[in-house]
């Protein structure tokens, strides 16, 4: 059975299965994978094939017997596409493949040639490195986190998150970003650095609102939410986001232990536990508990039982900034 492995750390094997709709971390895992055999031999032959346009043998050929003995990198892209030709090379292929060719199949999604992806799936030997898309805050921050490894970078807390909530909504503008910064910035990256270079475009996101909301500024955070609004910001998103940061607050408050061994018991990471004991403070059990219950007012409220969701948000808005409950409906 093949070995699944994250984009972030992908391995060399015979068979390699990039598999998921995640174009930007599939491309790093085939960068990283290509990296990987030129380290192991500098003069790894390395090729490449467009499984749509396919030529029969292509693959073959490219697999066979090397002039000079050479080890071979074969890069199969566009295998969700492919045509019949390229699909019944790569079954037969797939039988027995050469242990000393690495040949990577990039399957963006959907069912054409499922009959290899399970074969590659069955095949001993073979890894499949999963791209699948990242809409998870937490996945998001884990791939800004592998950019600045890679680059064996530094970059902080806060600039991370002020990076994430700047390009939440594109995925490649963050890879581009992260980029940018590596080239640009001599030392390890602060907020100072992120909002120098992207001040201008940086989104006013749910999290800024709720940073704003939980530190008391009540002007700020509601001005904040107008723009995030004009931004497309949404109501469930929005109130999601306030939930997750009010309750990881009332989780840490009194806490005793470092942010590490936190983290492990919570299920967060050290940093995230790190931002929740500095929100959380001058905050009192009560005034958290009696935040929780707005947020979950609010979120029956945007979900069907307010025929105004905008107007539900800017009153959780103002009763978490304020620390006071939430007025009951006349």
């Amino acid at each position: 059975m093949a070995h699944k492995v994250s984009w972030a750390s992908p391995q060399l094997a015979p068979l390699v299965l990039i598999s998921g709709t995640e174009a930007v971390t599939a491309d790093r895992a085939m960068r990283m994978l290509r990296t990987a055999a030129r380290a192991q031999d500098p003069e790894v032959e390395v090729s490449r094939i467009d499984a749509s346009a396919y030529t029969p043998g292509a693959l073959l050929d490219a697999a066979g017997p090397s002039l000079f003995g050479q080890p071979r990198f074969i890069e199969v892209l566009s295998v969700e596409r492919c045509v019949d030709a390229f699909l019944e090379d790569a079954l037969n292929y797939a039988a027995s493949p050469e242990p000393d060719v690495v040949v990577v199949l990039r399957h963006a999604g959907g069912n054409r040639a499922r009959r290899l992806l399970d074969a590659v799936r069955k095949a001993s030997g073979a890894v499949e490195v999963e791209c699948q898309a990242i809409t998870r805050d937490a996945d998001k921050v884990g791939f800004v986190q592998a950019e600045f490894q890679a680059a064996r970078r530094r970059i902080e807390p806060d600039a991370l998150r002020r990076l994430v909530d700047a390009f939440s909504t594109d995925l490649a503008e963050m890879a581009s970003a992260c980029q940018q910064l590596i080239a640009d910035v001599p030392g390890d990256v602060g907020v100072s650095d992120v909002d120098e270079a992207f001040g201008a475009r940086v989104e006013v996101t749910a999290f800024t609102v709720a940073g704003l909301a939980i530190a008391g500024r009540t002007g700020d955070a509601l001005v904040s939410l107008r723009h995030a609004r004009e931004a497309g910001a949404t109501p469930v998103p929005m109130v999601a986001v306030f939930a997750t940061k009010i309750r990881l607050m009332a989780k840490v408050a009194g806490a005793h232990g470092g942010n590490t061994q936190l983290a492990k018991l919570i299920g967060a990471a050290p940093w995230q536990i790190q931002q929740a004991r500095r929100d959380a403070q001058g905050w009192t059990q009560p005034q958290l508990l009696e935040a929780i219950r707005v947020v979950a007012a609010t979120d029956a409220a945007v979900k069907g039982e307010s025929r105004d969701p905008d107007f539900a948000v800017e009153q959780m808005v103002r009763c978490v900034s304020e620390r006071v409950p939430l007025p009951i409906p006349r």
